[in-house]
């Protein structure tokens, strides 16, 4: 089955106008979906939609209210709110261009694949996919989507384009007051040195496929051996409640030069452990044997 887009309008930049799909280009990760459970039963809690001093109403009786006083509401059906006029609600009109590091990480929210909506807009898509990846640019717009506008970035990706929803300037705390009584003192170089050289050992190309959620792999394994009546001691899987840091304070030095080893290290064959126990084997044989214990003398009753 085809997927649907997630938006279909136009992108406008200057005259031109590009008719465009898009398509969400994430999904949901592989969650485990809890539901509520009344325990002496066994049976599904569920929730109903009710009045006070009125009880369970009918779903097609809801409409959306905004309460502007205290008990106090204007309501609003789909068709109002849906009726009110946004010229971005099928236009994304490209009005700023920039560097894409001039942004910072923090404000970009959510990834959407664009491709063109037919052949006649796809020659107009490639100059314009090819001219922001030429200029290294991306443009800058706002676009409403599903009850709210936002501010989207458009930039080159492979052979389509990549929009990405933006936050708000007043959706993102500000660094500072979570920054400010952290110390401004140079490190230390020789740290320094061995903190950039471990970085450089572990430096490697991006594959997302590398990283699993561990976390539902787990659960999925503990659902498994609860279906199968097995249970589990969850107190010895702890730290029986002590800070798992210790009480001795941490050598830096020494733990960068021990994390430079295992990085040196890790990627060797276990063929090297087993020799380094060879020795002790060799020397265990030669230690004399003790001789057998006497049994305890019995006493005569």
């Amino acid at each position: 089955m085809a997927a649907r887009p997630y938006w279909k309008g136009q992108i406008r930049l200057a005259l031109v106008s590009i008719p465009v799909e898009v398509y969400s280009a994430t999904k949901s990760g592989a969650t485990i979906a809890f539901n509520q459970i009344h325990e002496p039963s066994g049976q599904r809690i569920k929730y109903e939609k009710v009045v006070p001093g009125i009880g369970p109403i009918d779903v097609d009786e809801i409409v959306k209210g905004f309460e502007y006083s205290k008990g106090e509401y204007v309501l609003l059906d789909e068709k109002e709110i849906e009726g009110v006029k946004l010229e971005s609600k099928k236009t994304l009109e490209l009005t700023q261009f920039v560097d894409a590091q001039d942004i910072d990480m923090i404000y970009f929210e959510k990834p959407y694949y664009v491709v063109p909506a037919d052949d006649l807009a796809e020659e107009a898509f490639i100059v314009l996919r090819e001219a922001l990846r030429r200029s290294r640019k991306i443009g800058l717009g706002q676009l409403a989507m599903r009850g709210r506008e936002y501010v989207v970035s458009i930039k080159a990706c492979g052979r389509g384009m990549v929009m990405e929803t933006l936050r708000y300037a007043d959706e993102v705390h500000k660094a500072a007051s979570y920054f400010r009584d952290i110390g401004d003192a140079d490190p230390d170089e020789e740290l320094l040195d061995l903190a950039t050289t471990l970085i450089d050992k572990k430096t490697g190309k991006f594959d997302a496929s590398d990283f699993h959620d561990r976390y539902v792999d787990a659960l999925k394994e503990l659902i498994e051996r609860k279906k199968k009546g097995k249970t589990l001691n969850i107190e010895s899987a702890d730290s029986g409640g002590k800070d798992a840091r210790g009480s001795n304070v941490v050598d830096l030095m020494a733990a960068l030069k021990n994390s430079l080893g295992k990085s040196d290290t890790g990627t060797k064959k276990p063929a090297g452990k087993a020799a380094a126990k060879a020795p002790a084997k060799k020397e265990a044989a030669k230690a004399p044997a003790k001789p057998p214990a006497k049994p305890a003398a019995r006493k005569r009753a």
